[in-house]
């Protein structure tokens, strides 16, 4: 299971990897890329299985309400993050999914 959980999370980041500057992706979104559309639980898991030194863009992604999930810490890193790349936030701290929405 743990080697299931691993190629996964390999798929995971190389969908991440993809998300260009200035988008954002939901983990729904992720989890259909990575080809396991209900996984999206997993997605979360395999986020924070992620090195703390990593390049890949995790903070461009946010819940499908347009959010950032995560409250705390990291929280204002990942908005500082997402704001530098030109991404608005507006009310009640949200994201425009149809502007601001990564689309292959």
């Amino acid at each position: 299971m743990e080697a299931e959980f691993d190629n996964f999370s390999s798929r995971v980041y190389a969908v991440i990897a993809q998300i260009p500057k200035g988008k954002v992706a939901t983990y729904g979104q992720i989890a259909r890329l990575a080809g396991a559309p209900t996984y999206i639980r997993q997605v979360c898991f395999a986020l924070r299985k992620m090195s703390k030194d990593t390049k890949l863009p995790y903070y461009r992604i946010i819940n499908s309400q347009g959010k950032i999930s995560v409250k705390n810490e990291s929280y204002l890193n990942q908005k500082q993050k997402l704001l530098g790349e030109g991404i608005a936030f507006g009310k009640n701290d949200k994201v425009d999914l149809k502007k601001f929405g990564w689309e292959l």
